[in-house]
């Protein structure tokens, strides 16, 4: 048991390294110009393992790698949609670092400024929702395919969405905070 936990503990510093030095080299060389064996070097492993974490450089700012978010949210108790979504997405910024949040922030302003990243992440959206939609379908007693379902996912990811928005241009934002009260007032009904 114990040796298992030290290997996720060393593929998780693995991936972290490999995510780091992209990012450190996309800022100083541009995207296009970095290369997976730049990535790899960086990061002191070979361009064999870097595809085995990730299969393309474009999966480096996929939306579908926020494994904390998926486990957060089969870890969750049965409950009301937008009830479920807010508690895991409150464990699953509890699960990171300070610094693993803001990396993982970087990550995301980036994704939206290099249009190929942006593309990809808008066609591996529908996949992600719809996961979504079956695991919070599941919490809440429903149908995977019920209209009620996707509309609170659809509402949460709005909602979630406006608050990256923001905190894209903030970088002093506490976004985890914003999120969570963003969540609490639809939860609430989004009175005024």
């Amino acid at each position: 048991m114990a040796d298992r936990g030290l290997r996720e503990r060393k593929k998780a510093r693995t991936r972290e390294a490999i995510l780091r030095e992209a990012f450190r080299l996309f800022r100083v060389r541009g995207y296009h110009a970095t290369t997976v064996e730049q990535i790899a070097a960086a990061a002191e492993i070979s361009p064999a393992t870097f595809f085995r974490y990730f299969p393309t450089k474009e999966d480096l700012v996929a939306l579908d790698r926020f494994p904390p978010l998926t486990e957060a949210l089969a870890a969750q108790p049965p409950g009301a949609p937008v009830t479920v979504l807010r508690g895991a997405f409150r464990a699953a910024f509890a699960a990171l670092s300070a610094e693993e949040i803001a990396a993982g922030r970087a990550r995301e302003v980036f994704a939206a400024t290099v249009p190929e990243l942006l593309a990809a992440n808008l066609r591996r959206s529908p996949g992600l929702i719809g996961e979504v939609c079956a695991a919070v379908a599941d919490k809440a007693g429903c149908a995977g395919d019920d209209p009620r379902i996707r509309n609170a996912v659809g509402a949460v990811f709005g909602v979630v969405a406006m608050v990256w928005v923001q905190w894209a241009g903030d970088p002093g934002m506490d976004g985890p905070a914003e999120i969570d009260g963003a969540l609490a007032h639809l939860e609430s009904g989004l009175g005024l």
